[in-house]
């Protein structure tokens, strides 16, 4: 493995790792009712914003390693419970779904990311300068590239345990 390619893989190891330690981080020793509290009726509550972040983690590392994702494979489906169907990962999701979503257990969330983290983690292990720079999608100008798309999908991640941190803070102050 070359310089830059090292480079790339210890840059997204390390993006990606900050992102598995802050999902704990973000639901630890909150209630039930304080993950599903949402500060106004059409906000996201920190429970389905951490879900989500693990969700759209796992549908996408999983389409670029050519595997089924963990929530399917691993059956974590079944272990959230969620009202919703089994391939759905929060996209585009109406005010009511989000209302709709519940929690069996509240470590499911660090356990669920902590096994996307993994294949993530072991995606990335395996790439190479080539892997990095393979063609996923071509329709765009620039083609987008299996490494634009882990930067995509880390953006996404780091965008949405933002949110979940600041709707802790908000629930912190209500205490």
């Amino acid at each position: 493995m070359d310089d830059e390619t090292t480079a790339a893989r210890d840059l997204m190891l390390d993006a990606f790792g900050r992102i598995r330690d802050g999902v704990p981080e973000v639901v630890d020793g909150l209630s039930v009712d304080e993950l599903l509290w949402r500060p106004d009726a059409d906000a996201n509550h920190i429970a389905w914003l951490v879900w989500h972040l693990a969700r759209q983690q796992d549908d996408q590392v999983a389409h670029l390693a050519t595997e089924e994702s963990a929530w399917l494979a691993d059956g974590w489906v079944d272990r959230f419970g969620l009202p919703y169907p089994p391939d759905a990962h929060g996209w585009s999701m109406s005010s009511e779904e989000v209302g709709s979503f519940t929690v069996a257990d509240p470590g499911l969330f660090a356990e669920y990311h902590g096994d996307v983290h993994d294949r993530t983690a072991a995606l990335i292990e395996r790439l190479d300068a080539e892997g990095y720079a393979r063609v996923i999608d071509p329709r765009w100008d620039p083609p987008v590239t299996v490494g634009i798309r882990l930067v995509s999908v880390l953006d996404d991640a780091a965008k949405h345990l933002g949110q979940a941190e600041y709707v802790r803070g908000l629930v912190e102050r209500r205490r």
